[in-house]
């Protein structure tokens, strides 16, 4: 049924070649042989001899010529067994498997080269008993090992038979081979042990496995053990034919396909609908040579442009090749546009598109007349900080229509793959540049105005770090050699003018915020977001609406009521929401028919807008002790916090509430060490502290609060419960507090005034080290409130009206 392998013949072993085949069985029982009790030994490496089996072995070992010439000398009998490990050039008694089989050696053959080649039959299993002589050769007593009797065929065993042949008829069909004289064979024996070792005898079997059946004296079970052999031969062998199926098949679609694409492109080419494969490679070529590709860059497109022209169009690598070198083409390599280098009609431009925001406008202006002097120079990399609403995004696109450059914007918001930045490597299957190479293809120049947005959310996960990798793109010295992954040349990025967006600074590298340049956008006053509404919103959203400016007439004074009443925040956005609101009610009234002008007035703002969201606190009524208001800076703008302190009996513990970060909660304790420190000063009872408990709490709980400027509203509203002294409740104040009483300087400060102002605060306290922050507050909002600076917390106590002894 099959050939038994063997390994290249080396000096010193037994090889067996040749093929097996089923045989009748010999003439004759085994115990008409006589087999003597004691016989020589031949040691076989790489196959288990069977009874039945009739197969040539090349003899090469001294001690198995030996044994050979003994058996012809004597009875031509011999046992046969296995070595458990091949690499054992010299086997003993502890290498062999003590189970093997009796052979009548049936000829005999001297080679030239002084090997022996020998035809022998399988008799009999047999067990060696005792090595009775090792030298010169091996001779062992053997017992002869016989089959359990098999009496009458049972149902079992003629299920078994009839499986061994069917199994075996199957293997045969499956390897191809004529089975007619075999399984006439087979058919002919009807006893289990004889059938399983002619079966066993011509199978593919690990050593091992047929150590264990040769072994098995129980033919039911041999013939068992056989048929899950013929099994799993069964199961590889359809495998393998189902594999070399779909080969041929796949093979054979190939082929019709290549034919047929080959004869429909000649007639097509006959017929004149398309040109030849090499006019499409040369104008590809031409492509490549107009695109203005640098030298490195062209070697490597000229390389790719070879491999293309010997693969095989429809090849899938070429068209990964082809593909590549169209985005090489696609690239801009050299062609820019050329700068409005006028600074007057660029500031022009930017008072038309942005109301206020003169440094970001004075530093764009300072670029412009740099670049004017110094064409050469590289482009900045600006970072625009400040709550959402104010302008960001949109004065990006005022500066590239400053500059008359193309502008093309990216989020990095939620971005979390490296990949988005670099691209991926051509191995992959839809593989495609990063973002950064793509925007420069939608741009079409290399000088574009590029906005980077949301840059302080870019995630980082197991896919990698994004804004690692904009560290190479936002490097003046080092993005004229950006290479993306899938392009893998380098690429110029230094004629770009980056801009990025971020609402804070925090979750920005500081290795990548060391490259850029930060300009600070604040939130707007009251008083600006009534002029922007009067020139942009109010006309944008009438416009939006469809409607006319004289149809729709709001006042200065309404505007400012939906600023106080209706939004309360650092830019404008809810605003243009509620003005937005507004004109889609003018809107239905004027598609029912109504006659206009419609005016819109305070009273018509809670029918419009519903209710009042916001207020401003009631000041008539004092604050309760152990009160104090504080201002808070968020990402979102600026916004008033309320402390509150209360004392109850205990032991001197500190209870805080309210989502306090870690900060938070150490100003606190910072606060208690302090007012401990300062009792006497204060006016405090000394023992009053370790016989209250103290509990601050910071009201809106599931708004997370962290950082250190609430320590001094902190101290405050302690001082204050402690004393039972109340504070005054138009005040607010801000500032970090140390043990020693110091008020160090924390950041903000504009965007906290304005939250005041919008709260109806009249004062407000700030550290001494803030003075300098006053620049950035403009005229007309100090004349709406009285900034009080301190730089001791001792100074605050005569401005709160708590005395001190």
């Amino acid at each position: 049924m099959s050939d038994n392998k063997s390994r290249p013949e080396e000096p010193g072993e037994i090889i067996a070649t040749g093929e097996s085949t089923p045989q009748s069985p010999v003439s004759g029982t085994e115990s008409e042989m006589e087999i003597p009790n004691e016989l020589p030994l031949l040691p076989v490496r790489d196959i288990v001899v069977f009874n039945y089996m009739i197969l040539p072995l090349f003899v090469g070992r001294e001690k198995s010529i030996q044994a050979i010439d003994q058996a012809l000398n004597n009875n031509r009998y011999l046992l046969i067994c296995t070595q458990k490990d091949e690499q054992t050039e010299n086997p003993g008694p502890d290498d062999l498997y003590h189970t093997g089989t009796v052979v009548m050696i049936m000829r005999m053959l001297k080679m030239p080269d002084g090997r022996l080649k020998v035809l022998v039959q399988g008799i009999s299993r047999a067990r060696i008993r005792s090595f009775v002589q090792t030298d010169p050769l091996d001779v062992v007593e053997i017992e002869v090992v016989k089959d359990k009797e098999f009496t009458e065929p049972t149902s079992e065993s003629e299920a078994l038979l009839r499986a061994a042949r069917e199994q075996s008829e199957k293997l045969l069909s499956l390897r191809g081979v004529d089975s007619s004289e075999i399984m006439a064979v087979l058919n002919s024996v009807d006893d289990p042990g004889r059938l399983a070792d002619l079966v066993a005898s011509n199978l593919r079997m690990k050593t091992l496995e047929a150590q264990q059946i040769l072994e098995s004296e129980d033919p039911l079970q041999r013939l068992r053990m056989v048929n899950d052999q013929l099994a799993k031969e069964v199961e590889v062998a359809s495998m393998q034919a189902k594999i070399q199926n779909m080969a041929k098949e796949g093979m054979d679609k190939a082929q019709r396909e290549y034919f047929l694409r080959e004869q429909l492109k000649a007639i097509r080419k006959e017929l004149g609908d398309i040109t030849e494969n090499g006019d499409d490679l040369e104008q590809l070529r031409q492509s490549l040579k107009k695109a203005g590709l640098p030298a490195k860059v062209m070697k490597e497109a000229e390389k790719q442009l070879q491999r293309l022209e010997s693969m095989h169009p429809d090849s899938a690598e070429s068209t990964v090749a082809r593909t590549y070198l169209d985005w090489l083409v696609e690239i801009p390599w050299k062609k820019r546009t050329k700068d409005r280098l006028d600074i007057q009609e660029a500031q022009k431009i930017l008072d038309e598109d942005h109301f206020n925001l003169e440094k970001v406008k004075e530093r764009i202006l300072e670029y412009l007349s740099v670049r004017k002097l110094n064409p050469r120079m590289k482009g900045p990399i600006l970072c625009f900080v400040g709550p959402p609403g104010v302008g960001k995004t949109s004065l990006g696109q005022s500066i590239a229509r400053s500059l008359n450059r193309k502008f093309v914007r990216m989020s990095l918001g939620g971005m979390r793959d490296e990949a988005e930045i670099r691209g991926h490597r051509r191995t992959y299957i839809g593989s495609m540049p990063g973002r950064i190479i793509q925007s420069m293809k939608d741009a079409g120049s290399v000088n574009p105005v590029f906005m980077l947005d949301e840059i302080d959310k870019v995630g980082t996960d197991f896919r990698g770090d994004p804004s690692s990798a904009l560290l190479e793109v936002l490097d003046p010295e080092q993005n004229h050699s950006f290479t993306d992954h899938y392009l893998n040349v380098p690429y110029d990025l230094s004629r770009v003018m980056f801009v990025c967006t971020a609402n804070i600074l925090d979750t920005i590298p500081s290795a990548l915020l060391d490259r850029m340049e930060v300009l600070r956008i604040p939130g707007y006053t009251e008083q600006e977001k009534v002029k922007i509404a009067r020139k942009y919103l109010v006309p944008r959203q009438i416009n939006e609406s469809g409607l006319e400016e004289k149809n729709v007439l709001i006042s200065d004074g309404v505007l400012k009521e939906m600023i106080r009443s209706y939004t309360r925040e650092a830019g404008l956005r809810n605003l243009e929401r509620e003005i937005a609101g507004i004109c889609r009610k003018v809107a239905r009234q004027v598609a029912e028919r109504k006659k206009g002008p419609f005016k819109i007035t305070k009273q018509k703002l809670v029918r419009l807008l519903g209710p009042p969201r916001f207020r401003l606190e009631d000041r008539d009524k004092e604050l309760p002790p152990g009160v104090a208001i504080g201002l808070a800076w968020t990402a979102y703008g600026g916004e008033i916090l309320h402390v509150e302190v209360s004392l109850m009996p205990g032991k001197g513990k500190l209870i805080l509430t309210g989502q306090m970060g870690e900060v938070m909660k150490e100003s606190a304790q910072a606060s208690l060490s302090y007012a401990r420190s300062r009792a006497r000063t204060l006016g405090l009872m000394e023992d009053l502290l370790d016989k209250r408990d103290i509990h601050i709490h910071v009201p809106a709980g599931a708004t997370p609060k962290d950082g250190p400027s609430a320590g001094l509203t902190m101290v405050s509203a302690l001082v204050s419960a402690l004393s039972d002294k109340v504070l005054p409740n138009n005040m607010g104040m801000t500032g970090e507090i140390t043990l020693r009483g110091r008020v160090l300087p924390v950041g903000g400060i504009k965007e906290k005034i304005l939250a005041a102002v919008a709260s109806g605060i009249k004062t407000v306290i700030i550290p001494e080290d803030n003075k300098r922050d006053f620049e950035d507050i403009p005229p007309e909002l100090r004349k709406n409130i009285q900034v009080k600076t301190v730089e001791n917390i001792d100074q605050i106590w005569p401005l709160l009206e708590i005395g001190q002894t």
